[in-house]
């Protein structure tokens, strides 16, 4: 500000200071208004601030400012409420059970990352070795559950897929689950047209599965029911995409829900965190 402009502005102002010096003195309120004008005084003071706001923009930079300050205290506050929503969705996980579950790695670990997949997510192909690499690094204390969540854009190829995974399942277990499973990721281009559907049988006879109660099974559409369970419960879990992970600490139910193919380091600091946690409490 320049002095012309910094003087201007005392001038304007004087009028206010006298009185309140005049009055902090002892003057009588009475002889202060007298001297100096009580009624100019107000007028001059709202002539400047409205000339202040209206031609030099005093306030805008203030204004601004608030703005600002309310956009980014709703945006800290937003991100809070999904963070909190996601968390508290994330707790009506359906319960792990090996009866019914596909589980790789240990079954008594304490901390199990849920995952719902679509063979079809070029993302899902990608987070699939990131898993593999976590219950490798954590020496039992990380298991694996793989749920079903075939996108719709994905069809029929993902939900046809998820099928067959299922009849792997039922005829050859839980091993052959994952090795059906992971042949599909490893060979799939993804996006729903990936791998071939007349391709499910000939890869289940690869892993050594019995192809004629391969074919019955997949045929029959009776897995269709299990993978559409495996779809709404990852709904009600707050899943909205693929991949959709949910961190759960078995011992405690806490849990840290995950979307995309988060790198495994980031994966790793969601295992440390819930066993901290649990550590704290023994």
């Amino acid at each position: 500000m320049s002095r012309n402009n910094l003087s201007s502005r005392l001038f304007h102002f004087f009028p206010v200071f006298l009185v309140s010096l005049m009055i902090l003195g002892g003057v009588p309120l009475q002889a202060a208004a007298a001297s100096v004008g009580q009624d100019a005084v107000a007028q001059e003071v709202r002539k400047e601030m409205q000339r202040l706001i209206q031609d030099e923009g005093l306030l805008d930079a203030a204004i601004e400012r608030g703005i600002e300050n309310y956009i980014r205290k709703q945006r800290a506050l937003a991100k809070q409420q999904k963070a909190r929503s996601k968390s508290n969705n994330a707790r009506n996980l359906r319960q792990v059970s090996a009866s019914r579950d596909h589980i790789a790695g240990n079954p008594d670990a304490t901390i199990t990352l849920v995952e719902y997949s679509d063979f079809e997510c070029p993302f899902c192909k990608r987070f699939h070795p990131t898993v593999k690499k976590l219950i490798e690094n954590n020496g039992g204390k990380v298991n694996w559950v793989y749920r079903h969540f075939p996108l719709a854009f994905h069809n029929p190829g993902a939900q046809t897929q998820a099928e067959a995974s299922e009849c792997a399942a039922e005829i050859g277990g839980n091993d052959a689950f994952w090795r059906y499973s992971d042949l599909i990721y490893s060979r799939t281009r993804s996006n729903g047209n990936g791998f071939p559907v007349d391709g499910l049988v000939p890869l289940a006879k690869e892993i050594g599965l019995d192809t004629v109660a391969f074919k019955k099974c997949l045929d029959s559409g009776r897995m269709t029911a299990r993978v559409a369970e495996d779809y709404e419960d990852g709904i009600k879990a707050g899943i909205t995409g693929t991949p959709g992970v949910i961190v759960l600490n078995q011992k405690n139910g806490e849990v840290i829900p995950m979307a995309g193919a988060v790198p495994v380091q980031r994966l790793q600091q969601a295992v440390d965190r819930l066993i901290a946690a649990t550590d704290k409490k023994q």
